[in-house]
């Protein structure tokens, strides 16, 4: 028997073992116990800070045994980057439905520019910016998987937004992921470093949020919005 399976025989009673459902998950594919240890894993990042929490006390605040943290994740660099995959996911379904849902350009940029803009500048992302930038020499896996293309990104949603408008003859560009960066980029002008560097409080962040958005949009569709 392996030491990982020792410790989750261990770290369960036998009443807990004659609870548990004929056909429960197999070991590692139980969602709720994922979503048990990332909020653990959460509470102690923003607590003690990446470098300082240790697996033990993650295992501590998730509630869970060693060996079963083990079995979901393999380390704690694995376990902070599913924690930003799940954030980010999570974010980027809202605002791509903001995206969706709006009835015109102007409104749907607006709309998705203070979403993701509001939770890229939010204290719990600042901070876990902070910390990987912090270990992003000695961990560069980590900082990519945070900075990083990814399939899923704010970038990605609105190429095919954009695509689409292109499409219906409402945007006219010839490099949509250039485009994308350079909303998002104005979209955070003159909050994101100021919150990054600590020179901008959050509440102060939140109103400065929509005007920067709005001249976002004001100049980005005066670029690229179709002249017909």
């Amino acid at each position: 028997m392996s030491a990982e399976v020792e410790d989750i025989t261990e770290g369960s009673t036998a009443a807990e073992m004659a609870e548990r459902p004929a056909g429960r998950p197999a070991a590692g594919q139980d969602p709720l116990k994922r979503q048990q240890i990332l909020e653990g894993a959460k509470r102690c990042f923003m607590d003690l800070g990446f470098e300082a929490a240790s697996m033990n006390d993650i295992t501590a605040e998730a509630g869970v045994s060693k060996g079963t943290i083990y079995v979901y994740f393999a380390n704690k660099e694995d376990l902070f980057g599913a924690l930003i995959d799940r954030e980010r996911g999570a974010m980027l379904i809202s605002a791509q439905q903001l995206l969706e849902e709006s009835d015109t350009i102007r409104s749907a940029l607006t709309a998705f520019g203070c979403r993701v803009t509001e939770r890229l500048t939010s204290d719990h992302v600042i901070r876990a910016q902070r910390m990987v930038l912090g270990v992003a020499e000695r961990m560069p896996n980590l900082a990519r998987r945070f900075f990083g293309p990814d399939p899923f990104s704010g970038v990605s949603v609105l190429i095919n937004y954009f695509e689409r408008k292109i499409a219906e003859g409402e945007l006219v560009m010839a490099d949509t992921e250039l485009a994308a960066r350079q909303f998002m980029e104005l979209s955070m002008a003159g909050v994101f470093k100021r919150r990054l560097f600590g020179s901008l409080s959050e509440a102060e962040g939140n109103v400065q949020i929509e005007r920067m958005v709005e001249s976002a949009v004001d100049m980005f569709l005066a670029y690229y919005a179709s002249k017909r």
